[in-house]
């Protein structure tokens, strides 16, 4: 599809783990960007195994200084970023009654202010070059709520609503800004929360999978294939937009 340069938060595994190897086999140049650094090796030596070119990056997008490094260090080695996807994400399930103020602070940091940190950094550069792709990765949690993750749910309703105003922002510049909401996913994440519900796991798994009208879970290949073609050139004339990747589960 392409030789651009993608940078991808939190793409060493789960969902991210899917847009890195989808991108890279698309032909995307891919920075696997996440804190888990022997992951991201991982990864990245996946993705060259399959054909195509990848690197890892260690990133925590909490820390502006350790995203302008990371950015800064993707730039030298593989050129200028022309992709940025913000898949990097973190969160617990309780009650929000029972939450506390850092752990309010912590999930604002990594899924909301993660995002911003990343698009501060290199939505300058993709302006001034003429072109650009962001695709944040929101969730459908962010669009209807979700039951014990109020706080996280409100950090990804933030996140369809900065896409939508930086869309406007840049729109003018060559770039395009979207948002794909998956729903459940079968990941590692999902399955560990499972396990610590209290209940058998297979029954709570089979419980959301009923919830889908397609009857089944979303897999990190089909989040994947929605950021591969916000990510395209094919896509120039959508911005602004989010996608539900939910099998059905959310329809607007």
């Amino acid at each position: 599809m392409t030789s651009r340069v993608a940078f991808v938060t939190g793409g060493a595994q789960g969902i991210g783990g899917g847009i890195s190897e989808t991108l890279g086999a698309h032909g995307f140049r891919v920075a696997v960007a996440d804190l888990n650094l022997d992951a991201a090796k991982e990864t990245a030596a996946r993705v060259v195994a399959a054909g195509g070119e990848a690197i890892p990056v260690l990133v925590d997008v909490t820390n502006t200084e350790s995203v302008r490094n990371a950015v800064a260090g993707v730039t030298g080695e593989l050129g200028d970023i022309e992709v940025a996807v913000n898949n990097a994400g973190w969160d617990d399930f309780m009650p929000f009654v029972k939450t506390t103020e850092d752990f309010w602070n912590r999930i604002l940091d990594i899924n909301f202010k993660g995002a911003l940190r990343v698009c501060h950094t290199v939505v300058p550069g993709m302006m001034e070059r003429g072109f650009g792709r962001v695709v944040n990765i929101g969730s459908d949690a962010g669009r209807v709520g979700s039951s014990l993750e109020a706080v996280y749910s409100g950090a990804k309703g933030g996140i369809i609503a900065f896409t939508k105003t930086l869309a406007r922002e840049v729109a003018t510049k060559g770039v395009t800004v979207n948002t794909v909401c998956p729903g459940p996913t079968d990941t590692p994440a999902l399955r560990k929360f499972a396990d610590n519900s209290g209940e058998d796991a297979d029954k709570v798994l089979a419980g959301m999978t009923r919830s889908v009208p397609m009857r089944r879970l979303a897999t990190p290949a089909d989040v994947a294939a929605a950021v591969a073609f916000f990510a395209s050139d094919a896509a120039e004339y959508i911005t602004g937009q989010t996608l539900s990747v939910s099998g059905g589960l959310t329809m607007a």
